[in-house]
């Protein structure tokens, strides 16, 4: 989810609640206490050098259970940091502290948002020696081609 997805989201919400990859809801008193920008410059093991900018926003859940952060309150912060810090569309990255402070990614999924697991992946796959998928076949499939390849058949 973009930022500019999320304001559309927000803009039509009153209450917000965020649902973590494992379908538990954030408790409705977490505080998003930060929106920022992550810039990434980098290079891959491929030689690529590569650039990545991601809007971050954190989420924390403190003792204060009568607070609630409305889908309005979070649109005006966010329109806060887009005036006073540059913040500019992009993808959305949310860090939340679980065991470890855990990176999500971010969609809509009806009247929440949920919070998504993201995966690594190696961006020069065909520079560093990783072999190609091999095709998936089902085993009944297999007994089938095997079937054709009888004595006497033509197949062999």
């Amino acid at each position: 989810m973009t930022l500019a997805n999320l304001k559309q989201f927000l803009g039509q919400k009153d209450q917000l609640q965020f649902m973590l990859p494992d379908g538990s809801m954030v408790p409705a008193h977490a505080h998003v206490t930060e929106i920022g920008s992550v810039r990434k410059h980098f290079i891959d093991c491929g030689g690529t050098l590569r650039d990545e900018y991601r809007v971050s926003a954190q989420l924390w859940v403190s003792v204060d259970t009568d607070h609630r952060l409305k889908a309005d309150k979070l649109l005006r912060i966010i329109q806060l940091a887009e005036e006073k810090a540059g913040i500019e569309d992009g993808e959305i990255e949310v860090e939340d502290q679980g065991t470890t402070i855990q990176r999500f990614g971010l969609e809509a999924a009806g009247e929440v948002l949920l919070l998504t697991n993201r995966q690594t992946a190696c961006l020069a796959e065909d520079q560093c020696g990783i072999p190609a998928a091999k095709e998936k076949r089902s085993l009944s499939d297999l007994g089938k081609a095997a079937t054709c390849c009888t004595p006497g058949g033509s197949c062999c």
